[in-house]
């Protein structure tokens, strides 16, 4: 059987890689297209997007695709990777440094393996695969102890997302128990919860490839992943991941306080 270490240590590679990619047109003024869902996207998505296809596909030829920008590229191994190549377009655009690569493998029955997300401006590289534990820039990384929401940190995207799904009511029976709420979104958010530096993070609107390494990743550092409802997927329309021992607390909070609307995807 296949190594996951293996193929762990190529997703990161590719990720970082991919990054080194972005960063040619950071903070260069780039051109910005909309897409047909209303998103941005420029020549770093598409070009960041088309290196780790390549990149991966030498690895792992028999492996199938599907990438934000680019759709859907079957295989033959049972095994597909899930790309995002840059999670949180608009920061990127901005000049913001906490945009991210995304690379997921979910295995034949669709449940993600593998995750690695690369933060290019930051030099940052957070990566896991089932069993074989969660890595922050290459140690060991893991959620923080903190047992009691009044003490902890939760992160989120942005207003409008919790406007966008009829969650603003949850967001704020949040905000009235925790110690403090910042905006430190997308994938960055995660990574703030997989390596102990925040408690939480609410993403209620998003797609499969803003998701799919959040939940190895997440699970490997010792925290608690699912969407809004509470699912463990990667293909829902959500996710909340926390440290193991807030996890209740929040999720009985989310639960009094159910969307009003349906989520789609974000940039």
């Amino acid at each position: 059987m296949e190594s996951l270490a293996h193929r762990m240590e190529l997703a990161a590679d590719a990720a970082w890689k991919a990054g080194k990619v972005t960063l040619r047109h950071f903070q260069t003024g780039v051109e910005v297209e909309t897409k047909a869902d209303s998103s941005p996207v420029t020549v770093a998505d598409r070009a960041a997007e088309e290196f780790l296809v390549a990149f991966l596909s030498r690895e792992f030829p028999r492996d199938g695709f599907l990438g934000e920008e680019f759709g859907e590229r079957p295989g033959r191994s049972g095994y597909r990777w899930i790309l995002d190549p840059i999670d949180g377009t608009k920061s990127f655009i901005q000049g913001v440094p906490l945009y991210s690569v995304l690379v997921g493998l979910a295995d034949a029955s669709g449940e993600s393996v593998v995750g690695a997300i690369a933060f290019p401006a930051l030099d940052e590289v957070v990566v896991a695969a089932r069993g074989e534990g969660c890595f922050w820039n290459g140690r060991r990384a893991r959620v923080s102890s903190v047992d009691d929401l009044a003490r902890a940190c939760v992160v989120y995207t942005g207003e409008e997302c919790f406007e966008m799904t009829g969650t603003a009511a949850a967001e704020r029976a949040v905000r009235a128990r925790v110690r403090v709420v910042r905006g430190w979104g997308d994938a960055y958010g995660h990574a703030l919860v997989a390596t102990g530096r925040a408690e939480a993070m609410l993403d209620p609107v998003l797609s499969v490839w803003d998701v799919a390494p959040l939940l190895p990743i997440i699970e490997e550092a010792g925290g608690v992943f699912s969407d809004w409802s509470g699912r463990r997927t990667i293909h829902g329309t959500s996710a909340v991941t926390t440290n193991a021992a807030v996890a209740r607390e929040l999720r009985g909070l989310l639960a009094s306080n159910p969307p009003a609307t349906p989520s789609g995807g974000r940039a």
